[in-house]
């Protein structure tokens, strides 16, 4: 059926929290109603990025973007919009700078200086509707592959592309296929890493719930090159829409005879199967991965044997995390030399990041690798929320390291990060304003680490309990001078022999913020103060009896009953029932209540 308009409407998971099914259901009743339901028709695409300003409602063909719809807008939009031609002015974006409407997201700051590889798909078609992505050049790569190029040809391609690992470790994809088609076995595996694990990481399931059929034809490229016939997709049950789009589609693909025996009539077979994991961190490491697939527990192994040469099932195995797979079959079709003109001379093509934390424009984005952590914070993501003072960023989730005001103009890639002391990781990217603390921030990762660790080796099991345990002194205000010597040592020595990569990263963030922010620990140390009045054992409230009036509305509210005082005369806190929660502060009108 050939339609005059398509409205697309965020299907992510984020806009789906907030109500965007229900968006769509009411546009196709009142389309329905106004019998306009068969000259336009609604999509559920997948996220456009911009989640800040979600849920997200594009239309086609004039290319207006409308934010923050809510289900109550749907009939003006398409009595204003569809029916009448006039735009709904107060659902376009205004840039918070001039508050002028922005009706194309092409000219909005957010989208100006990405540039869209792996996520070329997300937010433009139905990723439930195969036919939608053979129109964006859908699996014409694996036609190319399998019709025109020897296994090596494609090797090779993706060797001279320079794409490397996306999932972290930044190994070159091309050379990491080339090893596992060097084995020779009976069996060979294609294992699709989309454990997800990072805190304020949403990289991969965002591709897989908006372009999952990108996923199923990478990997039956690899399975050509490598010589696979087998797929398997490890993905956390926590994804159920993401699990739900990919089902579809490889079913689809199954269908149009896209996967299963004699693909395009090349006598190549590929079929691909979903192993579901149960959210732990460590198995985004490729051993413990493989061997939770195997049904065993998630516990990492000593390399070699690398599992190009015993992987899954004791057989050859390549394994590439989700992004890492979006970008293949785009070099195919443009070309490794077009994907290597973008970037820096030892990371080519663009990174996603899930851009989190204290920073205006929240969502996904994807930049040319090069591009400078300023650009992406001020200019993509809008600055700082209500007008703070940046303080820090945290990349590569809970194996990165926090930078500061002085690593801004830093341009983004595998190396340079990891020299300025944080590293890419998979993707994670959370910014912290001047109201964060950096000793509890390093604490909440090691809570995360410690929590997550397999247990196998003794560095990362008692390693990283042991310096939690030293935070939570300093957290506390009992900390001592020697316990910073003791956090860096410790630092050290688990990374120097923990077992896999969750182990030698995990002390990163103490590292960066004892070398960034040491002032912070000496206060917390020396002073028993914390300088950003996050940590409640070192805080002591006080109200100001110039300020007070005696209004009596703090004492109604605490709820520990800390507080007293006569009517119309200042009131005090007893400190010793206070638990610092809060409340009097939020209760009091006239500013009174002070943190000392």
């Amino acid at each position: 059926m050939s339609y005059n308009m398509h409205i697309l409407v965020c299907g992510g998971t984020g806009c789906q929290a907030s109500s965007s099914k229900t968006i769509i259901s009411r546009m196709n009743e009142y389309l329905k109603e106004k019998n306009l339901d068969k000259e336009v028709q609604v999509i559920a695409t997948g996220c456009f990025g911009f989640c800040e300003q979600g849920p997200i409602v594009k239309i086609m063909p004039d290319n207006t973007f409308y934010t923050q719809v809510k289900p109550d807008d749907t009939e003006e939009i398409i009595n204003e919009h569809i029916i009448k031609g006039r735009k709904v002015s107060r659902l376009l974006y205004k840039e918070p700078e001039h508050h002028n409407p922005v009706s194309d997201s092409k000219h909005i700051e957010f989208y100006k200086k990405q540039l869209r590889i792996a996520l070329r798909n997300c937010g433009f078609i139905d990723p439930e509707n195969i036919e939608e992505y053979i129109a964006r050049e859908g699996y014409t790569a694996l036609a190319k592959c399998l019709t025109e190029m020897t296994p090596q040809e494609v090797i090779n391609e993706i060797k001279l592309s320079g794409l490397r690992g996306r999932g972290g470790g930044g190994f070159p994809t091309g050379l990491k296929w080339e090893f596992a088609s060097k084995y020779v076995a009976d069996q060979k595996f294609v294992v699709c890493n989309a454990d997800e694990g990072d805190p304020g990481a949403f990289m991969d399931r965002s591709i897989m719930e908006g372009d999952p059929h990108s996923i199923v034809e990478a990997m039956a490229i690899c399975g050509y090159s490598i010589g696979a016939n087998k797929g398997l997709v490890y993905i956390r049950a926590e994804y159920p829409l993401a699990i739900k789009r990919l089902r579809i589609a490889i079913k689809q693909a199954e269908d149009y005879g896209l996967l299963g025996e004699n693909i395009f009539g090349t006598g190549f077979g590929f079929t691909i199967e979903i192993r579901y994991g149960a959210g732990a961190f460590v198995c985004g490491e490729e051993t413990a991965l493989i061997h939770s697939m195997e049904g065993h527990r998630g516990e990492p192994t000593t390399k070699p044997p690398f599992p190009a040469e015993s992987g899954y099932l004791n057989k050859p195995t390549n394994v590439n995390n989700v992004e890492t797979f979006a970008n293949v079959p785009v070099i195919l079709n443009k070309g490794a030399k077009w994907f290597a003109s973008i970037g820096t001379e030892g990371s080519k093509g663009t990174k996603v990041f899930a851009l989190a934390g204290k920073i205006n424009n929240v969502g996904l984005i994807e930049v040319p690798m090069g591009t400078t952590l300023r650009e992406v914070i001020y200019e993509i993501g809008g600055g700082i929320k209500n007008g703070k003072k940046f303080k820090a960023v945290q990349t590569g989730g809970p194996s990165g390291g926090c930078l500061t005001e002085t690593h801004l103009d830093t341009p983004i890639d595998f190396d340079n990060l990891i020299k300025v002391g944080s590293m890419m990781g998979s993707g994670g990217m959370i910014v912290m304003d001047e109201s964060d603390c950096m000793v509890a921030v390093a604490k909440f990762y090691l809570d995360f680490i410690v929590e997550e660790s397999c247990g196998k080796c003794t560095p990362c099991r008692v390693g990283n309990k042991r310096l939690y345990e030293i935070l939570s002194k300093i957290t506390e205000g009992k900390g001592t001078m020697e316990d910073l010597d003791n956090l860096r040592n410790l630092s050290h020595v688990i990374k120097d022999t923990a077992l896999c990569g969750l182990g030698q990263t995990s002390p990163n963030p103490i590292l960066s913020t004892i070398d960034n922010f040491y002032d912070e620990f000496v206060a917390h140390i020396r002073d028993h103060r914390c300088p950003a009045g996050k940590c409640k054992a070192l805080l002591t409230y006080h109200i100001d009896s110039q300020l007070c009036i005696g209004c009596t509305l703090c004492a109604r509210n605490c709820p520990t009953n800390a507080i007293a005082g006569e009517r119309k005369s200042p009131h005090f806190i007893d400190t010793e029932k206070c638990i610092k929660c809060g409340t009097c502060i939020d209760k009091c009108k006239f500013n009174a209540i002070s943190i000392r």
